[in-house]
């Protein structure tokens, strides 16, 4: 079953209710979820949802890859698709499809570590315009071993990095502060 716009609004009010400070920053989502936009799919309006993975190895550091479309180092994540039941298993499917980790890996929490809302520059390759992501990123860790095969269609790379590395300066107190807690 689809990702549902009751399942993106439970989500972000779990989250908005942990960081309230945030409501504004989110406000285009939940008025894109008043109007019934479809936040799901890549072509249906000027911002839509997508996912990514936050996977913390057991020393701290985070995982990034290098995607080949922006030529930089980010973080495991991209676009809903129809099989996905909720934003949590969008994103650990995302982290399988990038990276090929999928076993050895385990979520910290049920609520995101953090929602970004960014600006994404027009792809005349695909025929997107300019528009916006609200991502939801999901915070995980190593259990054990991990392999990395990329998918390289999209990745060319792949790093663990520690946390202080990481641009957003609240993903990267939240990842601290949630990597000191379960050490």
């Amino acid at each position: 079953m689809p990702i549902t716009p009751e399942h993106i609004r439970a989500t972000v009010g779990e989250y908005l209710a942990a960081h309230p400070a945030e409501k504004a920053a989110l406000s285009g989502v939940l008025e894109g979820l008043d109007r019934g936009d479809d936040l799901t799919g890549r072509s249906t309006g000027p911002l839509h949802v997508t996912v990514g993975a936050v996977l913390v190895d057991d020393i701290g550091d985070v995982l990034f890859i290098r995607h080949n479309i922006f030529r930089k180092y980010l973080l495991p994540g991209g676009h809903l698709e129809t099989e996905d039941e909720s934003l949590m298993d969008a994103a650990r499917r995302e982290l399988g499809e990038e990276t090929g980790i999928e076993a050895g890996v385990a979520s910290l929490s049920s609520r995101p570590v953090h929602i970004d809302v960014h600006d994404i520059p027009a792809n005349e390759a695909k025929g997107e315009p300019a528009h916006q992501h609200a991502d939801v990123r999901y915070l995980f860790r190593t259990t054990g071993p991990v392999e990395v095969t990329l998918q390289e269609e999209e990745v060319s790379g792949w790093e663990w990095r520690s946390p202080d590395t990481l641009a957003d300066a609240t993903l990267r107190q939240r990842v601290l502060a949630a990597t000191h807690a379960s050490s």
